[in-house]
């Protein structure tokens, strides 16, 4: 017969106690791995397929810069309408050679800088259309 010491039983159970605790409070907090969509009632930029570009930091930049792109139609135009499901991530692509501040093709953008600058420009927007 095989006898158990009580010191290897009681780190058998230290060492699965963490296992059975992470599994019981993880059920309850989320029972799928899918992103959630970005919700569309407000005007936000959508995130950019990952095909787009490399990295998340370019794939930001062109984020940064769709919203700059929809701010700027917004002024020649006027319409207070969201205006960012106009513009194809084609066009973002093509408008973004205006923005590349690097030849480094990882670090083509200051992503900071677009998104403070398109900040302000939703601001501006949305200090206007809620005067109107």
């Amino acid at each position: 017969m095989i006898r158990v010491a009580p010191i290897s039983l009681t780190a058998l159970t230290l060492v699965c106690m963490p296992l059975t605790l992470s599994a019981q409070t993880s059920q309850g907090g989320f029972e799928t791995m899918v992103q959630p969509t970005d919700d569309q009632t407000e005007c936000k930029a959508p995130r950019p397929p990952k095909d787009l570009a490399e990295t998340a930091y370019i794939r930001n930049g062109y984020r940064a810069i769709l919203r700059i792109i929809a701010t700027e139609h917004w002024r020649e135009t006027g319409g207070c309408d969201c205006q960012i499901a106009e513009f194809s991530w084609r066009e973002v692509v093509e408008r973004s050679e205006e923005f590349v501040i690097s030849g480094n093709p990882r670090l083509p953008f200051d992503v900071v800088k677009l998104d403070e600058m398109a900040t302000e420009f939703e601001e501006a927007r949305t200090a206007a259309c809620s005067a109107d």
